[in-house]
């Protein structure tokens, strides 16, 4: 079989890749998606069942399709956003190759095939395609992240990531353990507890907010808002890793929830210190419950004086802030510094600590030294090499999928100037500005 020649390869069929293909489609140009799974395999197959959309249905929009529903203010579950996906694929004649895994991107070629070829992607089930570009839709959150501690735990006790934790029924019987506290932490210790079953949150770093703050979704705020702050932002990762914090803590459940540490204890969740290290059935732990509660708080306070302050500078007509509860220290009691996992008949562990980027598909020029993309707003350091689904000047509200279809848009204009340029027929240009 000869090497086939794709103008456009974009890699990942979830929703931030199909709406780069989308995208070009409705600029006239035909991309092949690959994807390691099926269509919207994340929201399909990976995450737990009863987890919904942190954002309203009203931001589930792709390139061309707007969301179609009648409950623009609720919250879809996950599987409910793939089925969608796989809707919006149908309906404009998307090209997705599932199970068609992508081992490696190989940039410069020597030798093309096709003489327009800057890359040539080599797949997993041993052939080969060459593109002209190509578009990394992997996403900040690619690789379960697992501390090195795990292995000093004893066998006996069920170990599991975030990604393979499907419902309560699943685990074994007695007690839980949740490590995290972010926004998977916090709902999946929820979810737990909803079920009856008993739970331990170790809480670590996070942010929270209401749901709704002076007329508005406290996400809109932050969508719309050149807010002053570092509040939901990320370097790319922390110190040198390339793990990728979340967004505040929020739940779709139930109509859209707020939820926090507080919350968890009011339902009896037990909050226990960072897990620092392991050995057999003893976790060691830093005692530091109400500090963590109380760093969350600062932060939320930070944002809301931030969107005041944006909402003065601008002089929007909102209405007046209304008191936020002060943070309450009796509600907290630090735990001590050890967890004794047999002596709570905790059976389970639940390791809520993040996802790593997994970009070693690329070339290693494409890449920082921390294995991290180089890139300006979605533009590769390679030519014809683009990214969607990464967090942009600091922040990490592009990771949502609310900013699904402007960055789709915005790799698709990169591609048709490259198009229209090298072939000179600059008239071409008008649908850049439209």
């Amino acid at each position: 079989m000869g090497t086939e020649y794709i103008e456009t390869a974009v890699v990942g069929g979830g929703q931030q890749g199909c709406s780069v293909a989308g995208s070009l489609a409705r600029l006239g140009y035909h991309a092949v998606v690959f994807e390691r799974g099926e269509i919207g395999q994340t929201w399909a197959r990976e995450r737990w069942e009863s987890l919904t959309v942190n954002t309203p249905n009203r931001t589930v929009t792709f390139p061309g399709m707007p969301y179609d529903g009648d409950d623009p203010e609720g919250y879809m579950p996950a599987r409910e956003v793939a089925q969608r996906l796989r809707r919006y694929v149908a309906e404009t004649g998307v090209e997705v190759r599932e199970h068609t895994a992508v081992r490696s991107v190989e940039a410069p070629v020597e030798d093309p095939v096709h003489p327009d070829a800057r890359f040539r992607l080599h797949l997993e089930n041993g052939d080969t395609v060459e593109a002209r570009n190509v578009v990394a839709a992997l996403g900040g959150y690619s690789s379960p992240r697992l501390p090195e501690l795990t292995a000093r735990i004893d066998p006996s006790v069920t170990q599991l990531h975030t990604r393979y934790y499907r419902n309560p029924q699943s685990l074994p019987p007695g007690a839980v353990l949740v490590v995290g506290s972010g926004n998977s932490g916090q709902q999946i210790a929820e979810d737990l507890r909803d079920a009856g079953r008993e739970v331990y949150l170790a809480v670590g770093k996070h942010k929270t907010s209401p749901r709704r703050y002076r007329g508005a979704q406290v996400l809109d705020w932050l969508q719309l808002l050149p807010l002053e702050g570092n509040l939901e932002s990320a370097s790319g990762g922390r110190g040198d890793s390339p793990v990728l914090p979340g967004v505040s803590v929020l739940s779709g459940k139930g109509g859209g929830q707020e939820l926090s540490l507080a919350v968890l204890v009011g339902k009896g969740v037990h909050l226990v210190g960072t897990v620092r290290g392991a050995q057999g059935t003893t976790l060691q732990l830093e005692d530091n419950v109400r500090a963590i509660a109380q760093a969350a708080a600062r932060a939320e306070d930070d944002l809301l004086r931030a969107i005041d302050t944006a909402i003065e500078k601008y002089g929007l007509v909102v209405p007046e802030r209304t008191p936020v509860p002060a943070f309450d220290p009796s509600l907290f009691a630090d735990y001590g510094d050890e967890l004794d996992l047999t002596a709570n008949n905790i059976t389970a562990i639940i390791w809520a600590t993040g996802f790593v980027p997994d970009y070693a598909i690329l070339p290693p020029t494409a890449l920082e030294d921390n294995g991290m993309p180089v890139h300006r707003a979605g533009t590769g350091a390679l030519p014809g090499l683009y990214y969607a689904g990464l967090p942009e000047g600091g922040s990490v509200m592009p990771l949502l999928i609310a900013s699904t279809r402007d960055q789709a848009e915005r790799v698709a204009r990169g591609v048709h100037l490259d198009n229209t340029l090298r072939h000179r027929s600059p008239a071409a240009l008008g649908p850049l500005w439209t």
